[in-house]
């Protein structure tokens, strides 16, 4: 390891590649959240277009598909918000016309193909200074917001009935999920490439899914796993001479695949709790409750939390309490 760091195209590699694998995860959390998996997918495809674009004017790459990327997004997101395209034409949208318009752009420029082929599949060992600089930029506008705002965020893409009756401006968050989405996406250009990103963003949430419950446990598990699946293949690849965004993945998909059978084991010491006196008791139902202390997440099915069967009502174990949906808050039983 300290061979690598000798390196100073290897010390960039590895700073680009632990910055993707913080940001990456963290925004995948919100976009699998909203089951927008192949969000990263359609996003990709926009950027090759912002690299097309700088290579036909002869400008840096990742400023142009950054800028080309958001407005892509942001379209398809009002887009879907006014009714007029769902999200399966706006994905197609983003993954036809994106591409066909970015390789169309290369062509004229006289690069063909070939010039794409380093956003495509990543090239790690390419990232000069400036471009480790403005990485470090964009990583830390998409970390403030997507960590800052994880409570409004999560409300938005858990349910928004729910986050509009509470008074969240839902559109805004909306946009500021998919605007975080196109920024991520083009800044892992450089580390996975254009074609391998999605994978970063979505397979980290996945192992961390199995791993440990409710969201910000999901969040913070994702991340972990996300730097450490990005700097292990940028190291990896420099002693087995691969490529690193595909050796970024593959370790990402191991950490998944290694992570299921523990995910069933856990599930059977969660289903053994269920049954514990203490969850489980019939008290008075008649009596009053407690209204418990406010936290921003929201209780349903699927939520990440235990539930057991309380009367004519579910209750959710929530940090050792039991949480009842009451009109407008949650009491304690």
């Amino acid at each position: 390891m300290i061979e690598i760091l000798t390196y100073p195209f290897m010390q960039r590699a590895l700073v680009a590649a632990l910055l993707t694998g913080l940001i990456a995860p963290a925004i995948g959390t919100y976009i699998v959240q909203r089951r927008l998996s192949l969000l990263g997918d359609g996003l990709g495809h926009v950027a090759i277009a912002g690299v097309g674009l700088a290579l036909l004017t002869g400008s840096a790459p990742i400023p142009a598909a950054v800028v080309v990327c958001v407005v892509g997004a942001v379209i398809v997101e009002v887009l879907r918000q006014q009714g007029k395209a769902t999200g399966d034409v706006g994905l197609a949208i983003l993954f036809y016309g994106g591409l066909a318009a970015g390789v169309l752009m290369s062509g004229i420029a006289g690069g063909g193909t070939g010039a794409l082929s380093q956003y495509l599949f990543g090239s790690l060992t390419t990232v000069t200074g400036s471009d480790l600089a403005l990485i470090a930029i964009l990583a830390v506008l998409v970390l403030v917001p997507a960590l800052g705002l994880a409570p409004q965020l999560f409300a938005v893409c858990a349910d928004e009935e729910f986050a509009r009756v509470q008074g969240l401006k839902v559109r805004l968050y909306n946009v500021m999920i998919v605007v975080l989405a196109a920024i991520t996406v083009t800044l892992a250009m450089r580390t996975v490439g254009l074609l391998l990103v999605s994978a970063l963003m979505v397979v980290p949430v996945a192992a961390a899914k199995n791993l440990v419950r409710g969201f910000y446990s999901t969040l913070v598990c994702a991340m972990v796993v996300g730097v450490l699946v990005a700097v292990g293949g940028a190291t990896g690849s420099f002693y087995a001479d691969a490529a690193p965004g595909a050796l970024i993945v593959v370790l990402a998909i191991a950490v998944f695949a290694l992570s299921w059978p523990i995910s069933i084991l856990m599930s059977r010491r969660r289903t053994v709790a269920l049954v514990l006196p203490e969850l489980v008791d019939d008290d008075d139902m008649d009596a009053p409750h407690i209204t418990a202390e406010d936290h921003p997440h929201r209780h349903v099915e699927g939520c990440g939390h235990p539930s057991v069967q309380h009367g004519d009502h579910t209750d959710f174990i929530h940090q050792g309490h039991r949480h009842a949906q009451h009109a407008d808050h949650y009491d304690e039983h």
